[in-house]
């Protein structure tokens, strides 16, 4: 009995110890994003104490010494974010790592892992794969917060989102919420990021695949931010320092880009570094006001050429606000005349195929079809909230004809998968409750997002 009691009073000890040296040298990861066929990169951030960092690496099924990449930028700072490459990987391969911080290995509680992409093409059919996504993540803070009920929900959502086997997941925006304390200064921006992002419920789900991002509003500056933010580079910084995505937008604007996963390409964008006032009017004299814009003609451009260039069997455009919902009093694409129509030509002139749209913002979950004339049907897959404030359909949404499944008042995320053989590919949305479980799904195959022919 004594025995027991001793080792008991030993685990607890050590308990106390990993505890300890996470908070004072590990903010918050490590996690691994940007993995692709040989290279793969490391997040964390450390303490002000912490005066060296470095990853050491190696291949799970391997007995070979791990190799070590040392970080070469600089430490002991107040806000520390941190990325780490790690190059002349192995495809189709997983890799455990570990991060030393002061020489000194940290074991965060969790796994610490991730497998490298596989290289299927002219090899092999295209891979299945599943992915998660969502958007709307409001951590409570109540000196803060606006008085009266917290507007933040049940966290546990990434504790279950954690045990899914996906590739990765992509945060459709609001991936945290700026306060008035916050956004009125850079240093406000930096500290939402770094409170939100060390909240203990998120470390392992991190940890267990890659993240992707694009942003919203909250997480961008204000509510309804526009490019007139005073702060927007200073927040597009934030952005580039909490997240792993391959690149942000181009010539040091926007936060733009694209990655590629089995035969699927996701292109996604930005809709607030270059988006006009929302209170311009959407027409002048009963003409579209082609001054209101959201994208802007520099992203517009990319995307034209980026899709044009795709020859994925799905292509997914991923956008914090709504695109196609004809009937939205709020947030959509469509509201900005000048870029929806612009965007729906570029897919008509161009012939762009399977095109399904991926988007967050309205604390709702809803696919939204809309019919075109001698074309696929366009499909805008909306998933949100994680933990913020949930909606009901009411006023003219209530029964929007154009809605072919919907979830309110929940809190959610969309579970897709993408499977079948070549020609008879299937993406399928599944939207998943607080603790697991389905709350709707839809199927949208192939071909029902191919061209007719001429």
């Amino acid at each position: 009995m004594k025995k027991f009691t001793w080792l008991l009073i030993c685990l607890s000890l050590s308990l106390f110890a990993t505890a300890q040296t996470r908070s004072s040298l590990l903010v918050s990861g490590p996690w691994a994003g940007n993995v692709e066929l040989r290279s793969a990169m490391i997040w964390l951030e450390a303490g002000a104490d912490v005066k060296t960092i470095a990853v050491q690496y190696k291949p799970v099924s391997s007995n070979a010494k791990p190799a070590v990449v040392v970080y070469r930028g600089e430490a002991q700072r107040d806000y520390n974010p941190v990325k780490i490459v790690l190059t002349d990987l192995n495809p189709n391969t997983t890799y455990e790592y570990t991060v030393l911080l002061n020489g000194k290995a940290v074991n965060p509680g969790f796994p610490t892992q991730f497998t490298t992409k596989e290289l299927w093409q002219w090899r092999k059919p295209a891979p299945d794969f599943t992915f998660l996504t969502g958007s709307c993540a409001y951590f409570n803070e109540p000196e803060y917060d606006r008085p009266g009920k917290p507007y933040g929900g049940d966290s546990s959502i990434f504790e279950t989102m954690a045990k899914e086997n996906a590739a990765f997941h992509l945060w459709l925006g609001d991936n945290w919420y700026t306060r008035e304390v916050d956004f009125f200064d850079p240093s406000g921006l930096r500290y939402r990021a770094r409170r939100d992002r060390s909240m203990p419920v998120l470390q392992a789900f991190m940890a267990k695949m890659p993240q992707y991002a694009i942003w919203d509003d909250h997480d961008f500056g204000p509510n309804d931010a526009s490019a007139s933010y005073i702060f927007k580079p200073e927040s597009r910084q934030v952005f580039q320092d909490y997240w792993l995505n391959p690149s942000f937008g181009e010539e040091g604007r926007g936060v733009y880009t694209q990655f590629s996963y089995s035969d699927v390409d996701f292109f996604l964008l930005d809709d607030r570094f270059f988006r006009s006032s929302d209170n311009l009017p959407d027409s002048i004299n009963g003409q579209p006001n082609l001054n209101k814009i959201m994208f802007g003609t520099q992203q517009m451009n990319w995307l034209e050429n980026a899709l044009a260039n795709s020859r994925a069997t799905f292509k997914i455009i991923a956008c914090g606000t709504q695109v196609l919902n004809p009937i939205s009093p709020f947030d959509c694409v469509r509201h900005f005349p000048a870029d929806y129509e612009y965007l729906l030509q570029m897919l008509d002139v161009n012939r762009i195929s399977g095109v399904v749209f991926l988007t967050g913002d309205r604390h709702h979950s809803e696919i939204i079809k809309v019919d075109r004339r001698n074309s696929y049907p366009l499909h805008d897959v909306t998933v949100s909230p994680y933990t913020s404030g949930t909606h009901t359909f009411s006023g003219i949404e209530k029964n929007n004809p154009y809605r072919v499944i919907g979830v309110d008042e929940k809190q959610n995320y969309g579970r897709i998968s993408v499977t079948g053989k070549r020609n008879e590919r299937v993406l399928k949305i599944e939207f998943i409750g607080l603790k697991g479980d389905k709350l709707g799904e839809y199927s949208i195959p192939e071909q029902t997002v191919k061209l007719p022919r001429r």
